[in-house]
């Protein structure tokens, strides 16, 4: 019953190369399309010109860290209503304030195990597309 459906867009922006190649491998092998970018700044540009459906960010970055790549999102309405989750390592919360001025759904303290990444993509994703009733 399940029809052809378009693979959704993913695209993941960390400085680490290790954890970029990890997590897109991740994605890719359960069907998602990846894209992928270096720092905040050319995720910006790519979330603009891709426009996924969800954007996994690490929170620490150059040029542009996670949290003001998401707060840009949030205020570009051509990327407002995409869903983020945020990748940080131990010792970095985000204030309640922090997730208010932007669409991070969900805040993965690193380390983190890539199925657990795959989980919270696909709970945020079948959220999203659950039919509002």
């Amino acid at each position: 019953m399940e029809c052809e459906m378009q693979a959704k867009k993913i695209l993941v922006c960390d400085d680490e190369p290790h954890i970029l190649h990890v997590v897109s491998t991740k994605l890719r092998n359960a069907g998602y399309e990846v894209i992928t970018a270096p720092d905040g700044e050319e995720g910006f540009e790519a979330a603009k010109a891709q426009k996924p459906d969800l954007i996994l960010t690490d929170y620490q970055m150059p040029f542009l860290s996670g949290l003001e790549l998401a707060v840009k999102l949030q205020a570009d309405p051509q990327t407002a209503e995409i869903p983020l989750i945020m990748l940080t390592a131990r010792g970095y919360s985000l204030e309640s304030g922090d997730l208010k001025n932007s669409n991070i759904r969900k805040v993965l303290p690193k380390p983190f195990s890539p199925r657990e990444v795959l989980a919270s993509v696909q709970a945020i994703l079948n959220a999203t597309e659950a039919p509002v009733v």
